[in-house]
């Protein structure tokens, strides 16, 4: 994937706050000397420069044009109110960034825009859980995937609501820059670098808190312990209950199955021995309890799309 340098975000009238800032508190920030990631030139655009109503009682301000699209290497549709009314203008400068090889972005209700442009047939997209269903019906073509935080297909990447808007942008930066540039932005930004599980785990109950009394320290000793035989039986035992009843409350509770929790935390782990080691691939198998090369080869490749050493290849210090 290419390496973006210029970040354009469209607003329009009915800008949802929260949905701009999440875009700005990953892509729009300054240097830091105590992080040296990357810092981008960040734009923020209009059809109609000049104020831009907002929805929470305070309008903005923006003075560039849609000429910012036309020249910007990741381009974000910030979510707005009147999500299916749909500007022309806006509608042409995407479809133009599309053919050109940017990548979009489309937080929340913005991906109702993807969709007007024609630009989500054949691919996987997602929107707030509150939406999906009228997503898919009006799109028919597009492959809509309700329970997940983000889905990123190709060139064009789409989030669920709110707080999700920073998961997705995080897994660009991840696939952008590597494992460390995403930790040190989540990080600043006082965030986990990755949450598991999908929107159903936040659909009509209230979140769970992952780092509570029920699995938050067996979760942290399983960080630490990877290498450990961690299969349900041996971390029932721990968490003092039977396999069957731990294995349907860590689902409940964390929005993932034990198995597929433990798997990305070694796939996690192994991205950073990858990135700043020099430890062979059998070696950071047998680290993150993979056991072999192969096994960790076969995880590696479903969850990230490369292999162990084109990673290594890409974002090694």
């Amino acid at each position: 994937m290419q390496q973006v340098q210029t970040v354009a975000v469209v607003v329009q009238d009915g800008v949802e706050a929260f949905g701009l800032g999440s875009l700005v508190e990953v892509w729009g920030e300054p240097y830091h000397a105590d992080d040296d990631n990357p810092v981008f030139d960040f734009q923020v655009c209009t059809p109609r420069p000049g104020r831009v109503r907002g929805r929470s009682d305070f309008d903005l301000y923006v003075e560039r044009g849609l000429d910012a699209v036309a020249s910007a290497d990741l381009v974000c549709l910030s979510p707005k109110y009147d999500f299916l009314e749909h500007d022309p203008a806006v509608l042409e400068a995407i479809r133009a960034a599309y053919e050109r090889g940017a990548i979009l972005y489309a937080h929340c209700s913005g991906v109702f825009e993807l969709g007007a442009a024609g630009l989500l047939d054949g691919r996987e997209c997602t929107t707030h859980w509150r939406y999906t269903n009228r997503l898919a019906s009006m799109y028919p073509e597009a492959l809509v995937c309700p329970d997940v935080l983000y889905c990123h297909d190709g060139p064009i990447l789409t989030g669920a609501g709110s707080a999700a808007g920073i998961d997705a942008s995080l897994h660009l930066m991840r696939d952008l820059y590597g494992a460390r540039v995403a930790a040190t932005t989540a990080r600043r930004i006082v965030v986990p670098p990755h949450r598991d599980g999908g929107q159903a785990q936040f659909i009509a109950r209230p979140v769970p808190d992952c780092t509570g009394e029920t699995f938050g320290a067996l979760q942290q000793w399983v960080v630490e312990n990877l290498d450990h035989e961690l299969d349900v039986d041996s971390l029932a035992r721990r968490a003092l209950m039977s396999p069957r009843t731990f294995a349907r409350r860590f689902r409940d509770e964390v929005g993932a199955t034990p198995h597929a929790w433990v798997t990305r935390q070694r796939v996690l782990r192994a991205e950073q021995l990858l990135e700043q080691t020099e430890r062979s691939i059998e070696r950071i198998a047998d680290d993150v309890g993979f056991g072999n090369a192969a096994t960790l080869r076969h995880h590696f490749s479903r969850v990230r799309g490369v292999s162990p050493q084109q990673y290594r290849r890409a974002f090694s210090a």
